[in-house]
C-alpha cells in the first residue's frame, strides 16, 4: 500500500502530520487501469477521488480534451462533494494506479477523527478554488465571449 509521504505530496492531504496520514491509510483503496479504459464516463455517477500515483490521463467533455494529468494530480473531487453525474470522462493513457477516497471512506474518517476530515474537506475546497480561479484566468484570456 502506498506511504505517508507519498501522499502528502496530494493537495488534499496538506497540513497533515505522519500520524494522521497512517490513520487513515488502511480506508484508501487502490486500483489500476490499463491504457485506453475509461475510469470515469462523462454523465455517470462518481463517488470516488482519485489519486494518480503512476500514470497519465486525459480529461474530455463532448469528445473535447480539456486537459491531461499525470502522477501528484487528482481527479473526481467535483462529484464526491457535489454527487452530480461526472461532468467528464477521464481516460487513461497509460498504465495508470489511483488511490481512491469514496464518500464511504470520507464518512469512515470523519467518525475516526473530525480533524483529519476537516483538513481534507479544507484542502478538497481549496483546491476546487484554485481550478475554478484557473478557469476564470482562461476564460477572461480567450476571446470567447458568453
Amino acid at each position: 500500500m502506498v506511504q505517508a509521504e507519498t501522499l502528502q505530496k496530494y493537495a488534499l492531504f496538506g497540513g497533515m502530520i505522519d500520524e494522521q496520514v497512517e490513520k487513515i491509510i488502511p480506508l484508501l483503496k487502490q486500483e489500476k487501469f490499463p491504457p485506453d479504459t475509461h475510469i470515469i464516463n462523462e454523465g455517470e455517477p462518481n463517488d470516488k477521488i482519485y489519486f494518480l500515483i503512476e500514470g497519465h490521463v486525459e480529461v474530455t467533455r463532448r469528445n473535447i480534451v480539456l486537459t491531461k494529468f499525470g502522477e501528484g494530480e487528482a481527479f473526481g473531487e467535483m462529484e464526491v462533494l457535489d454527487v452530480m453525474p461526472a461532468i467528464a470522462t477521464i481516460k487513461a493513457l497509460s498504465p495508470v494506479t489511483v488511490i481512491t477516497i469514496s464518500n464511504q471512506t470520507l464518512r469512515e474518517i470523519y467518525k475516526i477523527d473530525v480533524k483529519i476530515f476537516s483538513l481534507i474537506i479544507m484542502n478538497l475546497a481549496r483546491d476546487l478554488s484554485r481550478r475554478l480561479r484557473r478557469m476564470d484566468e482562461i476564460m477572461a484570456d480567450s476571446s470567447v465571449l458568453i
